[in-house]
C-alpha cells in the first residue's frame, strides 16, 4: 500500500490569524511564501521564527540547482563567498568586509573569461598591477595579428594596426610629448587657417602654428608678445599673410624684442607672407618676404 505524506500548510496570513501551537517538530509551511517553521510543542505560529538553512555554510558533494534569487548575509552585515577550484589555493571569493572580489588563479592561466557581453565600471578606477610590479595588457583587434599592448616591462605601448589604416585617432583634445619624438615613417600636418579683418592682432597661445590671412584693406599691426602677456613656449612659429591691400606691420610688446633683416618690421607685397618665431624669452624673429 502507497503511503502519502502531507505536510501542514497554508497562507501565511491564514497562518498569522489562526495562531496554532505545532507540535515538537511539526512542520508549517506558507505556501504563498515558500517559508516554513517548526513547532516545540508550546510557542504558538506567530511566535515561532521561521527556519532557514543552517547558518555557518552547507557542504555538497553534488551539484545544486537554484531557480530563483539566492540571496548570502543581508544588505549591510554581507558575509563571505568562496569558490574553490580543482587546483590547490585558487579560488574566487567576494569578501564582505573588504567589499571586493578576489580571483586566485595560475600565473599565465585564464582567471576571469567573459566569453560574450560588457564589462562596465561606473565608478572608480581600473587598476593593473601595482606602482611598481605592473602587468602587460593586450588589446586585440577584430584583425588578425592587430593589436594594442602595453608592455610593463619595457615601459611602452605599442599599437599595431594596418598599413594605410588609422591606429590612433584624437578626435578632440591636445597630445602633449615631453620628451622627444621620434618618427620613422612619414607624417602628414595641416596649417590652422585662421582670416583676421582686424586693423590690429596679439597673437593668442592658440595661434601656434597658424596661417593667419591679414585681410583688412588699409593694414594690419601684429605685436609679438612679451612672456608676461602672452608666454608663448619658444619655438613657437606663427606665418602671417599680407592678404588684404594694406600694410602688414609687425611691433615688439613691452618687453618684448623683434629681429629682423635691417630691422624693418613690414611685409613687401600683397599676398606674400613673413613668419614669427619665438627664439628666446621675450624674443621673435621675423623672415619672409620683408620689406
Amino acid at each position: 500500500m502507497a503511503v502519502q505524506i502531507q505536510l501542514r500548510r497554508d497562507t501565511a496570513s491564514n497562518w498569522e490569524t489562526n495562531n496554532p501551537t505545532l507540535a515538537a517538530g511539526e512542520m508549517g509551511i506558507e505556501t504563498d511564501t515558500d517559508k516554513y517553521k517548526i513547532g516545540d510543542g508550546s510557542t504558538a505560529w506567530n511566535s515561532l521564527t521561521h527556519s532557514s538553512l543552517p547558518a555557518n555554510s552547507i557542504t555538497t558533494a553534488g551539484g545544486v540547482t537554484i531557480t530563483g534569487t539566492m540571496t548570502h548575509g543581508a544588505d549591510g552585515t554581507g558575509a563571505d563567498v568562496r569558490f574553490n577550484s580543482g587546483t590547490a589555493g585558487d579560488y574566487a571569493m567576494w569578501d564582505a568586509s573588504e567589499e571586493k572580489l578576489i580571483l586566485e588563479g595560475t600565473h599565465a592561466a585564464t582567471v576571469l573569461d567573459i566569453t560574450d557581453g560588457n564589462v562596465v565600471i561606473a565608478d572608480g578606477t581600473l587598476t593593473v598591477g601595482s606602482d611598481g610590479a605592473g602587468e602587460d595588457v593586450t588589446f586585440y583587434s577584430d584583425t588578425a595579428g592587430d593589436s594594442m599592448v602595453w608592455d610593463s616591462s619595457a615601459e611602452s605601448l605599442t599599437i599595431t594596426g594596418t598599413n594605410g589604416q588609422d591606429s590612433l585617432v584624437v578626435a578632440d583634445g591636445d597630445v602633449s610629448i615631453t620628451d622627444a619624438l621620434t618618427v620613422t615613417g612619414t607624417t602628414t600636418t595641416y596649417l590652422n587657417v585662421i582670416t583676421d579683418s582686424g586693423t590690429t592682432r596679439t597673437p593668442a597661445l592658440t595661434d601656434a602654428s597658424a596661417y593667419i590671412l591679414c585681410t583688412h584693406g588699409s593694414g594690419m599691426t601684429v605685436t609679438l608678445p612679451q612672456d608676461s602677456a602672452v608666454a608663448f613656449p619658444t619655438g613657437s612659429q606663427i606665418v602671417f599673410e599680407r592678404n588684404g591691400a594694406g600694410t602688414l606691420t609687425f611691433a615688439a610688446g613691452t618687453g618684448a624684442t623683434v629681429n629682423s633683416k635691417g630691422s624693418t618690421l613690414t611685409c613687401a607685397d600683397r599676398y606674400t607672407t613673413i613668419a614669427a618665431v619665438k627664439i628666446a624669452a621675450n624674443t621673435w624673429t621675423i623672415f619672409g618676404n620683408i620689406g
